[in-house]
């Protein structure tokens, strides 16, 4: 939701007080001023609270809803009438409510200012119950219950901490990560695995845990450590002036541990090769120091990244503004999905699965590429935001500070890259389709859409006809064309947005006569038609359709057309939700429609449920095969599917361009982006054309 005007922003205050009060919490040294609409955001909707307080921290989770815009198509009646210059269907703006998951992180001794915030802005809660857990659930349930007036309600800290972890674990991709010191990256993130368990949970706390996770309810706590967090804050207090954590943080990133702690090196002289110890691993800690100066396993979700603060340096020196906006709180959000996601059953191995073809992580020289790519398309995007709602007074204002916002987590990217997991191009392009929703353009492209819809619908049957005067091996070579002409007209890629904006009458022929002459930069054409000429028809063919417009109707659905008439069933896979110009589900359900209405291949193909329209569970220009709706992997298995085409940049090159699948695969894309063609080996307009078939 948007954050409201500055001027209505609420202090957190705490002034100096004399002596601790009586229950103990303490107070702040001096007053703090933070803008809570940022931190306790939606409080107003929320339904329902639990709250964690260990030694030293506290995690609060709260449970809202949050009232969005999104766009929605629907077809026109047109019985009857001249449809001739009538628009081919119905867009509308519509609110909707959603379920959103907020995890806040505070020092305890913000606590009471905290409870005091939210019993002022409670409106909507169910419940009169808050679920607690920790020792501080103990020691502050007379706080709660009296700021809040809900009762407090115990539960298992080590039950709550383990069902918390599993949850977190099948839902956020790149949650795990290793941490490796003075490597060139230091954060390598782990992707989700279809099954999490066995594992070892070491919680770091106040103390610490360590507890052996084997099914969802059985689990043993296997050992432990009453030196964690609480001893740094603890010795950090009666070591240094401050006793704030966060600045405790700052003064340890100042400092040079080797000066008090025994590395391996000290002991060994170097590295403690037998065990495959680095010489730079602690040995002994101050070892210097004598001598030296509901279920919710039902849905699925996905993170946020407009309302998450992402993982932070705590050095002051590497972007501080992110640190001071937030003081020290720390928030992660989750939107709960409509409907449960999952692994696509044709992957070979989902457990070494990694849907991104580079990580920006490592890649120091893609990601400035990149980066600086995303900051300098980020005006016209703002531009294009507020031009698709012409009629909406705040637009502008809007569109402003989507831009300023984008930016900013641009910023902190360049800065720490791992702040939200793995950096790809996949996480830039949904980033950036999150702040535009946070700031309610849930369609930017609609119109765009809408209107280069109905211009392909209008060309479809001249492209049938011309396709069927082919003879066989002609027609197999201009179906392809058709298809790769057809993914040219990608309004993401700004080379062919300034074509477009720019030359109106740019078309389909035109975009052929953009397409890299064969041989193609990736090039098995000749195996896909030796396998059409000499193998049996496939059983079926799921296809992950790309853009709107010129690509869904004259480059995929000929060839759609032709699977067909072979005797192969087909699936069409759309977005479930928009970004960019791609099309989505509800779109490609009323171009179907127009489209049979014109051919009876498609027609009968429909009523015989030879052909079948299905969500992908998505809202993004690229593809997670490991994310994927559950209806669409249970019919893939139904149907036997036995061909996957996954067609795009962002589909088939910035994922999936090294994805093995079980079945036989195509990957077809045009790439629009110089720097990368360059890459690659090629040049602007390049063709990828990769035909795999799994290894027997």
């Amino acid at each position: 939701m948007p954050m409201r005007p500055a001027e209505e922003w609420v202090a957190f205050k705490m002034a100096e007080r004399g002596g601790r009060g009586s229950g103990g919490h303490g107070s702040l040294d001096k007053s703090i001023t933070l803008p809570p609409d940022e931190i306790f955001r939606n409080l107003e909707n929320a339904k329902r609270f639990a709250i964690d307080i260990g030694g030293s921290l506290t995690k609060l989770a709260y449970y809202s809803t949050v009232q969005h815009k999104v766009a929605r198509v629907r077809s026109f009646d047109h019985s009857g009438k001249d449809i001739e210059n009538e628009p081919l269907y119905e867009i509308s703006v519509q609110e909707e409510i959603t379920a959103r998951l907020h995890f806040i992180k505070f020092e305890n001794t913000y606590i009471e200012t905290c409870l005091d915030f939210i019993k002022d802005h409670l409106v909507n809660t169910e419940t009169k119950v808050i679920k607690a857990t920790g020792g501080g659930a103990y020691k502050f349930k007379d706080l709660i219950e009296k700021k809040l007036g809900l009762k407090v309600d115990k539960e298992d800290v080590m039950t709550c901490l383990i069902k918390g972890c599993n949850f977190v674990l099948r839902n956020i991709p790149h949650e795990v990560f290793a941490y490796q010191k003075d490597s060139d990256t230091e954060f390598r993130f782990q992707t989700n695995h279809p099954n999490i368990f066995p594992y070892l949970l070491v919680n770091i706390g106040s103390g610490v845990s360590i507890v052996k996770v084997e099914t969802e309810d059985k689990f043993e706590w296997i050992g432990g450590s009453s030196i964690g967090g609480g001893t740094f804050w603890g010795l950090g207090a009666l070591l240094t002036k401050t006793k704030k954590f966060d600045e405790l943080l700052q003064l340890a990133s100042k400092g040079q541990h080797t000066n008090v702690d025994m590395l391996v090196k000290d002991v060994y002289g170097g590295a403690y090769q037998t065990l495959g110890l680095s010489g730079n691993l602690i040995a002994s800690s101050f070892g210097k120091s004598t001598t030296a100066d509901k279920d919710p396993n039902q849905y699925s979700w996905g993170e946020n990244y407009a309302g998450s603060s992402g993982l932070m340096s705590t050095s002051p020196d590497v972007y501080p503004m992110q640190r001071t906006r937030s003081g020290t709180f720390d928030m992660l959000e989750m939107d709960r999905l409509e409907r449960p996601l999952v692994n696509l059953p044709l992957l070979k191995d989902p457990s070494t699965y990694i849907p991104d073809t580079v990580d920006l992580t490592d890649d120091a020289m893609a990601r400035k590429y990149w980066l600086t790519c995303f900051e300098e398309a980020l005006d016209g995007v703002a531009k294009r935001a507020a031009a698709s709602q012409p009629d909406s007074v705040d637009a502008l204002e809007r569109a402003e500070k989507f831009r300023q916002k984008y930016w900013n987590k641009l910023q902190t990217l360049r800065q720490q890259p791992f702040a939200y997991g793995t950096l790809t191009v996949r996480s830039l392009l949904d980033t950036r389709e999150h702040c535009l929703n946070e700031f309610n353009f849930p369609d930017p492209y609609s119109k765009v859409k809408q209107k280069e819809n109905g211009i392909a619908l209008k060309c479809f049957q001249s492209v049938i006809e011309s396709l069927d005067s082919l003879g066989w091996e002609e027609r197999q070579f201009a179906l392809v064309k058709g298809l790769l002409a057809g993914n040219v007209f990608d309004w993401g890629a700004k080379a062919v947005s300034d074509v477009l904006e720019s030359e109106p009458q740019f078309g389909f022929e035109e975009a052929k006569s953009k397409l890299q002459e064969r041989p193609w930069l990736e090039d098995s054409y000749s195996q896909w038609l030796e396998r059409l000429k000499e193998g049996p028809p496939h059983k079926c063919a799921l296809i992950f359709a790309d853009n709107s417009g010129i690509d869904i109707i004259l480059g995929v659905f000929p060839f759609v057309r032709e699977l067909l008439s072979r005797g192969t069933e087909v699936i069409l896979a759309c977005n479930s939700g928009p970004a960019l110009n791609d099309v989505t589900y509800s779109e490609s359900l009323i171009v179907t429609e127009r489209i049979a209405a014109m051919d009876p291949v498609i027609q009968s193909a429909l009523r015989e449920e030879r052909l079948l329209l299905v969500q992908t569970g998505s809202s993004s220009p690229c593809l997670d095969l490991s994310r994927l709706d559950k209806g669409l992997a249970v019919l893939v298995r139904e149907r036997k599917t036995d061909l996957v085409i996954i067609e795009g940049m962002g589909r088939a090159i910035h994922t999936n361009y090294y994805a093995a699948l079980k079945c036989e695969s195509l990957k077809l894309a045009v790439i629009k982006n110089s720097w990368l063609a360059d890459r690659l080996g090629g040049k602007i307009f390049s063709v990828i054309f990769k035909y795999e078939v799994p290894c027997k």
